[in-house]
């Protein structure tokens, strides 16, 4: 969660300065993952049977809200970044920290998975595997920031904010029919 609360500030700041639509959504995309982690923290501490279900439910619906709502906005918003000729500027700056991220965010992805097994915690395997996905989005992000930068790709930045609307999509759609076998 620390992790994930550095990268909403760092990488929303870095993609306002460089009109970065692709910095923008892992930012958001890192805030509802935080979101998701209070959620997994919350069902793990949960003591009581009777209401885990019903509480377990509701977090995941309010999860997979928070994903659709994220989706919704960066489709519309890499849309009208295509349609408008947006060019975001070069972000050095945004690309060393993104490929700093996937390294942490694959080893936390690999750390979380070895507690998960060792737990027997399907929340904690799920987080591992959001961890590991933060970490492919991280990286495939880079890799349109670099193509601008390199290329002049500008294309490439909504791009990328709309791949990471469709990983929030599914996301969604899995922490939904989740919901519905609780």
């Amino acid at each position: 969660m620390g992790w994930n609360s550095v990268e909403v500030f760092v990488t929303i700041g870095l993609g306002l300065a460089a009109h970065s639509l692709a910095l923008v959504a892992f930012g958001l995309d890192s805030l509802v993952e935080v979101f998701a982690s209070v959620v997994v923290i919350w069902s793990l501490s949960e003591a009581v049977e009777s209401a885990e279900g019903a509480r377990r439910r509701r977090a995941l619906r309010l999860v997979a809200a928070a994903f659709a709502v994220l989706a919704v906005y960066l489709l519309v918003a890499a849309a009208r970044s295509l349609l408008s000729n947006t060019r975001p500027e070069d972000s050095p700056v945004g690309i060393v920290f993104l490929g700093f991220t996937a390294v942490v965010m694959f080893g936390l992805a690999r750390l979380k998975r070895t507690a998960g097994q060792a737990a027997n915690s399907d929340p904690l395997l799920a987080e591992a595997s959001m961890t590991f996905l933060d970490g492919c989005l991280s990286a495939g992000i880079l890799v349109a920031l670099a193509v601008n930068a390199v290329w002049g790709w500008w294309w490439a930045d909504p791009l990328a904010a709309a791949i990471v609307a469709v990983f929030c999509l599914n996301e969604a759609r899995e922490n939904w029919a989740e919901s519905s076998v609780c």
